[in-house]
């Protein structure tokens, strides 16, 4: 990993301008907004718990990595099968799906005190930049479709949704490449705007949500007791609850690949300072703290990785601030409405640029690590993780299946510990 640390506009322990601050903040609540209301709405959770959560798990990772590492956390898309499954399985009850995750969030701690016990410097070797590359590419261009497929460029998107979406592009694109001063640090915002404008324009917004919603609507919480004013659900330690679990495996495969993204972009080693062990439990008490909410487990976000990325903007106390606007947007029916009215197809001529940047980082780690891809076993690897990280290889056994970016690491790291390295191991270029 390049451990050369990058020039920033605002980096790790800088803060910026209130205004200036606080713009910065909401342009990373509209990056993770639309992926964050999803993930409930597939699973018929409360909107509101989730994006009060994604605040409140976000601000937990804060305090368990020492304020040090500028994550996001958003819903996960990564436990949607098993708890649909489980959610299912008991007939709309979520008791087995919300004790699966937080017991999930369990593994994570456990894990955390495992590689606290035994040290950071297995890392190197699980995870050189043969590895890394391709898993980071994967990561990027894994989520394409859905950045294709929110912008309209599909079989029955519509005229319109494509040029909202190419419109949005193009304004995110211009201001970060032309911006100057601070209008070139916030080119996801304005492109939001712009964005959302040409679609009410176009008559792709739907405002009646905004008319019906209260202003004030306190999330809805469901805990594991009864009270006088939240639903209540109970713990529910079935085998339809353990089929979760396995998903720690997926899920610490891809925690482990986004803060390599992260520590790419922001010229950082993350996974070492603070280490992975705290950013291991950070993420586990976040996402063990929404189950307990009625929330969906926490994950880190690539959408506002990405917005890293663009505006080289890596100030914790802006995400910091993300995570209060969040908390309080759960709470103010009538605003929450508003953002929740962004057509798809904004986010999707966002998400566009987004995913790419982190893809095009994966480029930029072979790159920097000068990668030989004259030997063979270089070619295998990247080849095998990126045909099965792209190719929508599942490997399933019984109700636990490994797919895309888990699938594409795990086989990447046993290629890596596998194949020697011969220098001898070349591809004859005179074929």
């Amino acid at each position: 990993m390049n451990t050369k640390q990058l020039r920033m506009n605002f980096d790790i322990e800088d803060t910026p301008p209130f205004a200036e601050g606080l713009l910065l903040s909401f342009q990373h609540v509209f990056a993770m907004f639309g992926a964050t209301i999803l993930v409930p709405l597939i699973l018929g959770l409360p909107v509101s718990v989730a994006l009060f959560c994604s605040g409140l798990g976000t601000l937990i990772y804060h305090f368990a990595t020492k304020h040090q590492v500028p994550v996001y956390l958003g819903s996960s898309f990564a436990f949607i099968g098993a708890m649909s499954y489980a959610i299912k399985q008991l007939g709309g009850d979520i008791s087995a799906a919300q004790t699966g995750v937080i017991l999930t969030g369990v593994i994570y701690v456990l894990v955390a005190l495992l590689v606290k016990a035994l040290g950071t410097g297995w890392i190197d070797r699980l995870l050189p930049p043969i590895v890394i590359g391709p898993m980071i590419i994967v990561i990027g261009l894994s989520l394409s479709s859905s950045a294709v497929s929110n912008a309209g460029f599909t079989a029955d998107g519509t005229w319109q949704e494509m040029l909202v979406a190419i419109v949005t592009f193009l304004i995110c694109a211009f201001v970060n490449v032309y911006g100057r001063g601070f209008i070139r640090v916030i080119p996801f915002l304005i492109g939001l705007i712009g964005g959302y404008l040409t679609a009410a324009c176009l008559g792709l917004v739907d405002f009646t949500p905004v008319h019906e919603a209260a202003w004030f609507q306190f999330p809805e919480f469901q805990l594991p007791f009864q009270t006088p004013f939240f639903d209540n659900y109970r713990f529910y330690f079935g085998p339809e609850a353990i089929a979760i679990l396995p998903v720690a495996l997926v899920t610490i495969s891809e925690h482990i690949g986004d803060h390599t993204v992260l520590s790419e972009i922001c010229g950082r080693e993350f996974l070492k300072k603070p280490g992975l062990h705290r950013t291991l439990i950070g993420d586990g008490v976040a996402t063990a703290v929404s189950a307990f909410l009625g929330g969906p487990a926490n994950t880190t976000y690539g959408e506002n990785t990405g917005v890293i990325g663009l505006t080289r903007v890596s100030s914790v106390s802006v995400i910091r601030n993300a995570a209060i606007i969040a908390i309080i947007l759960s709470c103010l029916g009538k605003f929450t409405a508003l953002i929740s009215t962004i057509p798809a197809s904004v986010l999707g001529g966002m998400s566009i640029l987004l995913y790419g940047v982190i893809a095009s980082n994966g480029l930029k780690v072979l790159i920097e690590a000068r990668v030989n891809f004259n030997q063979v076993r270089n070619l295998v690897i990247a080849s095998a993780m990126l045909v099965l990280g792209l190719g929508g290889a599942i490997l399933q056994v019984g109700v636990f299946s490994l797919s895309g970016t888990a699938l594409a690491a795990i086989v990447g790291v046993c290629l890596n510990l596998a194949l020697p390295e011969f220098k001898d191991l070349k591809i004859n270029s005179d074929r």
